[in-house]
């Protein structure tokens, strides 16, 4: 199997231009507000929007990574945003918050085919109806993405990994795997840092079969420039200690890869059970 596929939010069309040539297949924008601030307002994720002129930017200077937009949930102007992102450069689009087969289809409708579009599972409906839904994308062009901190939060959770902990998401994983849909969960920090260090992390997207995640805000550490970014990490340092964690895994037995499971399971019921009252 190929390597892990990283992607990264940034505005700045100085850190796109700098992390592409390291290391970074997609470069992620966001334009999603509606609701997040309530779901999200405690936790450090990204809230800001990025608007269509600093999506252009970007765009403009990209010589071969992805640019994917993340649009609000279905709403009365989705069309209108649609529309909006991919004349300014989108070549991807990204659907959050959705729940049903219904929502899937006439976000596809809106987008008919001018560009592929990753759904964003990260409610507990969405991943019950996954079979349902599955059959609407196409496999090679479209993806999915499992979002981890509204998933946790919606289950009442204290920590985000903890639905990854209880193998919640081996049938998705499976699912997935053999409709031949590529699909990518959560983000990761730099190695060697984080509650939950990276390469356990790691060890769980080899063995589920994940093909994409996000370097996190812990990774980048919210750099805003490429000398920001070189002054906060060495940055083709630390992607070369994930490319060696991830080697690691590959090379690892599935006891092993089972062994690590475990390990991160003990960890995350741990650091989730610290907010339980």
């Amino acid at each position: 199997m190929s390597q892990l596929n990283f992607m990264m939010i940034t505005a700045s069309p100085d850190v796109a231009s700098f992390i592409e040539q390291h290391g970074v297949a997609r470069i992620f924008m966001d334009q999603e507000v509606l609701g997040k601030a309530e779901r999200q307002g405690h936790l450090d994720t990204h809230k800001a929007a990025h608007s269509l002129g600093e999506i252009a930017a970007v765009a403009a200077v990209l010589e071969h990574a992805e640019l994917m937009v993340r649009l609000n949930p279905l709403h009365a102007s989705t069309r209108r945003e649609v529309d909006a992102a991919i004349e300014h450069g989108a070549q991807r689009l990204m659907l959050p918050m959705f729940s049903s087969r219904v929502e899937v289809g006439q976000f596809l409708d809106m987008v008919n085919g001018r560009v592929p579009v990753t759904f964003l599972a990260e409610t507990a409906a969405s991943l019950v109806r996954l079979p349902d839904w599955l059959g609407l994308l196409t496999p090679g062009v479209d993806e999915v993405h499992i979002g981890l901190n509204d998933l946790s939060l919606g289950m009442g959770l204290g920590f985000l990994f903890e639905p990854m902990a209880a193998r919640l998401l081996d049938p998705a994983a499976a699912q997935l795997n053999q409709a031949g849909v590529a699909w990518g969960v959560g983000g990761v920090a730099r190695v060697g840092q984080g509650e939950l260090p990276a390469e356990t992390v790691l060890g769980e997207h080899v063995r589920l079969g994940s093909q994409w995640i996000i370097l996190s805000r812990a990774f980048h550490a919210g750099a805003a420039t490429s000398a920001g970014l070189l002054e906060a990490l060495d940055f083709p340092a630390e992607i070369a200690k994930l490319r060696q964690a991830e080697a690691h895994w590959r090379s690892a037995d599935e006891s092993s890869l089972l062994e690590n499971q475990r390990q991160l399971a003990e960890c995350a019921y741990r650091l989730g059970s610290r907010g339980a009252t």
